[in-house]
């Protein structure tokens, strides 16, 4: 494959010397901004942070707007448990990310780009300014600057609009609107946004300033696609889902690891390739795609790996982590570490998100321990319905999905549970956030279970 090679790439002369690096640069500047946009739409390229939104859709709506500045910003806040891949990347080539991003900001009318990665990611942040220096002391990207935002461990750090709120200085608190209608330094104070400097003095008042937001592993696969071309790039994976992915596979297999695989591969295919396949004797009971889409079954194995399959089954594929179960796990326990990560990470700007992730999480565990009642269900089964009331961002969905599919398709789990008066499987699994993934062993952050749903930590 071509995103993740076998060796790191560790300096701009070893990029350039691929053949691939600063030519999808060069083939950028030699179409202009809108070819730029037509090659990228083209080939099909889908958005690689969980939306699948079409690459070249979304450029096509930032340039063509009006305003003022245009910005682009590069997603590299990942945090969902389940997934390394963007720091996966950025460890092996981060010089494809940066002409990645210099492409973009060169389609849209950008001179200026913004990284946001998590200030935990100091390995990953090294080498992405390592990457940006060269490329401006080589003068391969004379007309834009590229700035590093290190932000907070927060899950939400990785929602676009939060992302622009850390970008500006503040907490990872999602706005309302979308960064094409709201971008960076936009003020509208007639509409109720901050009027007025906020740390900088770059503020626009009166300007929507449309920013384009890309994950890392999307801008990576623009700066292929520009060098070989749209049909090159469709010539892997599938109508629909043209490409690699770049997947992480962990939990209950024998080596956790990231690995590029095409789309289309089915899941029990890239669960073997990438983490080895499941322990001898174990079978696969079900496995999470992050803790953004529904559950998929250990019957559903032969899913290809692709937004049109996992969408055919009702789930998504999200941003390719996959969290593998098997046939030892407790499916309640599995709904209850879910529910109180999403509870735990939600910011309260939307009482029914908070509330209702709250009250979730308690009646799991209640259930989870034994101590649950069929009115307990019920109430489950209510703030389901209605958690996502008033949402601005997409988490309080994740609860409805991820939890509803898992009591769905484990209801048998929940009665077990309630006649028997204690759990048939005890799980003391931990919410696989990973701190690190290597050599096929992964490192989970062992602080978690401390973290409480204001955002602090209780004493260890």
């Amino acid at each position: 494959m071509f995103l993740l090679p076998d060796t790191p790439v560790t300096s701009l002369e070893e990029y350039l010397a691929t053949g691939v690096g600063g030519a999808g640069l060069a083939a950028a500047r030699a179409l202009g901004p809108d070819g730029t946009i037509e090659v990228v739409a083209a080939s099909g390229l889908r958005g690689r942070g969980g939306g699948g939104f079409p690459t070249g859709r979304k450029w096509a709506g930032i340039a063509g707007q009006g305003g003022g500045r245009h910005y682009v910003v590069v997603n590299g806040a990942e945090g969902e448990p389940g997934t390394f891949k963007d720091r996966a990347l950025l460890r092996a080539n981060p010089y494809q990310v940066v002409e990645g991003a210099a492409i973009a900001a060169f389609a849209v009318g950008a001179t200026e780009v913004y990284v946001g990665l998590k200030a935990a990611f100091e390995r990953e942040r090294a080498a992405l300014t390592r990457a940006v220096q060269e490329f401006q002391a080589a003068g391969l990207c004379p007309n834009c600057t590229v700035t590093i935002v290190a932000g907070p461990d927060e899950y939400l750090f990785g929602e676009e609009k939060a992302l622009l709120e850390v970008i500006e200085g503040k907490p990872p608190l999602p706005r309302r609107f979308p960064p094409y209608e709201h971008g960076l330094f936009a003020a509208t104070p007639q509409q109720g946004w901050e009027a007025g400097p906020h740390g900088t003095d770059r503020r626009d008042v009166d300007r929507p300033n449309p920013t384009l937001v890309n994950n890392v592993e999307t801008l990576a696969n623009v700066a292929h696609i520009c060098a070989r071309g749209a049909d090159w790039f469709r010539s892997y994976g599938t109508d629909a889902s043209p490409g690699t992915v770049v997947a992480t596979v962990v939990g209950d297999v024998v080596a956790p690891d990231v690995g590029e695989v095409e789309l289309g591969t089915p899941l029990g295919s890239v669960i073997a390739a990438v983490g080895s396949g499941l322990a001898p004797g174990r079978s696969v009971k079900a496995v999470l795609p992050g803790y953004a889409n529904p559950v998929v079954t250990g019957a559903q194995l032969d899913t290809p790996v692709s937004y049109e399959g996992f969408a055919a089954i009702g789930s998504g594929m999200g941003s390719a982590g996959f969290i593998v179960l098997d046939d030892t796990a407790c499916m309640v326990a599995a709904a209850h570490r879910a529910s109180r990560f999403l509870w735990v990470e939600s910011c309260g700007q939307c009482p029914p998100c908070k509330l209702g992730s709250g009250e979730i999480t308690e009646r799991l565990a209640r259930i989870e321990t034994g101590t649950g009642t069929d009115d307990d269900v019920a109430a489950i089964e209510g703030w389901l319905d209605r958690v996502t009331d008033g949402n601005r961002c997409y988490l309080a969905v994740e609860e409805q999905q991820v939890v509803g599919s898992i009591l769905a398709a484990f209801a048998d789990e929940v009665v077990e549970h309630l006649r028997l008066g204690r759990c048939p499987r005890p799980d003391d699994r931990p919410v696989p956030k990973l701190v690190d993934l290597a050599g096929g062993q992964a490192t989970y952050d062992d602080t978690y279970g401390r973290k409480r749903p204001d955002w602090t930590y209780a004493p260890a």
